[in-house]
């Protein structure tokens, strides 16, 4: 009978330590500085396209200042900052529990 209460046990372990670490995957994944970083970098491409070659008018509503470039070169810096981020700091695995000497007898 010990045998197989020790077997349970060990077989429940296991599965909590690969749903802890789907868990970790998942969050690395929803990531928030990855999702920004992400949405700068595309909309900043975007911009700087519409930026690199303005109309006259555009410029004249921008007083001369080629707004969409500056705006999208500034966005995508943004961007690569944030997945810079996400890449140098990367969100720490959760801690794994103990079991208490309590838990490990039973």
């Amino acid at each position: 009978m010990s045998e197989h209460s020790e077997h349970s046990g060990q077989d429940v372990q296991r599965e909590v330590s690969e749903l802890e670490g789907k868990s970790t995957t998942a969050s690395r994944l929803f990531d928030l500085r990855l999702i920004i970083g992400g949405l700068f970098v595309v909309y900043g491409v975007i911009v700087t396209i519409a930026g690199i070659s303005p109309s006259q008018a555009t410029l004249d509503k921008a007083e001369g200042v080629n707004i969409n470039l500056w705006t999208g070169i500034a966005m995508l810096l943004l961007g690569i900052f944030f997945l810079g981020w996400v890449k140098l700091r990367p969100t720490p695995p959760a801690p794994v529990p103990v079991p208490s000497a309590e838990e490990t007898e039973e």
